[in-house]
């Protein structure tokens, strides 16, 4: 653990520079997080990890967070409240639940037939 805090940046992995920041998030007992597409760019395991350790921050610790991704997953699974924006606007909002089982908007709509692509499910029409 000692030899990381003396990495610089560019020496480290995606997952790891990811906990980096999380941990300077909590450090400074920060009341607020911004996680911006936490899990870009980081293998399937890493990205597991990552989604674990801030589901338990906002368990343990109850800070705000502002979650900005297009992965519907990381949504499903950290969200409680959700804004879909297009082109700089927000086109649909409302409680997670609701926004996956009647999507209303064509954005939202097209968001979450990917994700249940994924797992060979199709959106109710």
């Amino acid at each position: 653990a000692a030899r990381v805090l003396k990495l610089y940046p560019f020496e480290m992995s995606g997952g790891m520079l990811q906990r980096m920041m999380i941990a300077m998030a909590v450090l400074c007992e920060s009341p607020f997080i911004i996680a911006d597409e936490p899990t870009t760019d980081l293998d399937v395991v890493a990205q597991a990890r990552i989604l674990d350790l801030l589901e338990s921050i906002m368990q343990k610790q109850a800070p705000g967070m502002l979650l900005v991704t297009h992965d519907m997953g990381v949504v499903a699974r950290l969200a409680d409240d959700v804004a879909v924006m297009s082109q700089g606007k927000i086109v649909e909002q409302g409680d997670v639940e609701t926004l996956f089982n009647a999507p209303k908007h064509t954005v939202t709509r097209s968001l979450v037939s990917a994700h249940l692509a994924l797992y060979g499910m199709e959106l109710a029409s």
